[in-house]
């Protein structure tokens, strides 16, 4: 099934509700033909909002919407071609399975022959064929899932609208869907935006994520670029599980720039410390990933003392949660060692990956490609 592409373009999008209630703030997107692009945030910050924008489903306070460079500010849901995928399925139960795909089709009077055609081409791309004659009480939860996908698949729209789809299954299932729609986007070549809440989900599946707070976009790019250059500590934080790990630290000149708490003193490396070298006598933000942490035995120079307050073994690695000093932190580490609550353990950070920002601004010191 050959799908159309499209480009959407969101320029200065704003969303205010009654009470000066501003939902989306200024928000300049681009989605590219046949990106799957993933909006991604906490719970409020406007990425749904967004979404239903695109859809036609909530009216535009300001800005302007193209879709494959038409204005689409005013123009009716049903004439956007678009599809639009949603959490709880919104599945017709009286229909068969073939029935709830067939339904918009026939709205739109397309031929019978045309229809089914469409159906059984979406329910072989999506292993449903079996399943055309039953109804969705018959059906597990991935199963009506791929119905709901199904239904948007045979209209053939420009862009498929994903609105948090998975959040309804089990762990295993979302794992599983998790792949089936990226293998959907390659196989279908089609631009998809999908809306969820769970950064996993948006490092798996996205080409480009759009990572969102308080209606407000932070940060937009690859999920790689977005892992490695953080443009701020809320998106390194939000990017990563478990998260970035935050120290607050004083910057102090002792024959070289060093960042220290008291219990402890690191050096960053020589372009890092050539920026930190404007913030002497400060205090800056630390970031480092659990994972860029690494367990020594022995006490060791560029080293954090901590001591262990939850032991977590994941089988391939294991969690550990600490305190240095005050300062909550977690690592990740092999699970070849043996580690008890109460142990204080030394921690060396891959100092090259360490990232630094602002206390007040929470800005990177660094730019986002340092």
């Amino acid at each position: 099934m050959v799908q159309k592409v499209a480009k959407v373009e969101l320029k200065d999008i704003c969303k205010v509700y009654d009470g000066d209630v501003k939902a989306v703030d200024n928000a300049n997107i681009t989605v590219e033909d046949k990106e799957f692009v993933v909006f991604v945030g906490p719970s409020g910050c406007g990425k749904s909002t967004t979404l239903r924008m695109i859809a036609g489903l909530e009216d535009i306070t300001e800005g302007e919407l193209y879709i494959d460079g038409e204005k689409m500010n005013d123009v009716p849901p049903k004439d956007r071609n678009i599809a639009m995928v949603f959490q709880n399925y919104a599945l017709y139960p009286h229909m068969s399975v073939y029935e709830n795909m067939a339904f918009g089709l026939k709205i739109k009077k397309v031929p019978k022959a045309e229809i089914d055609k469409r159906v059984h081409e979406a329910a072989k791309i999506l292993d449903i064929e079996k399943f055309l004659d039953r109804k969705p009480r018959a059906l597990s939860g991935g199963q009506r899932q791929r119905v709901a996908v199904g239904r948007a698949i045979v209209r053939n729209p420009k862009v498929f609208l994903f609105d948090e789809p998975l959040s309804n299954l089990d762990a295993k299932l979302r794992v599983q869907m998790r792949a089936e729609l990226s293998d959907l986007h390659l196989r279908l070549n089609a631009t998809m935006i999908y809306v969820t809440h769970d950064q996993v989900e948006a490092m798996t599946m996205a080409n480009k994520i759009v990572v969102m707070k308080d209606g407000r976009v932070q940060q937009t790019g690859s999920p790689l670029h977005l892992y490695n250059h953080p443009v701020n500590k809320f998106v390194a934080g939000f990017i990563g599980s478990p998260p970035m790990n935050f120290l607050s630290l004083n910057v102090a000149d002792k024959d070289g720039i060093v960042i220290s708490d008291g219990d402890f003193e690191l050096r960053p490396v020589p372009s890092h410390a050539e920026v930190l070298r404007n913030y002497k006598d400060k205090t800056v933000y630390f970031g480092i990933r659990p994972e860029d942490l690494r367990y020594c035995e022995n006490p060791a120079p560029n080293s954090i003392p901590a001591k262990i307050t939850v032991v977590e073994p994941l089988g391939a690695d294991i969690h550990l949660w600490l305190n240095a000093g005050t300062q909550p932190m977690v690592a990740r580490t092999d699970p070849q060692h043996v580690f008890k609550v109460g142990d204080t353990v030394t921690l060396v950070p891959d100092m090259e990956k360490a990232r630094f920002f602002d206390r007040e601004t929470e800005l990177s010191l660094l730019g986002d490609n340092s």
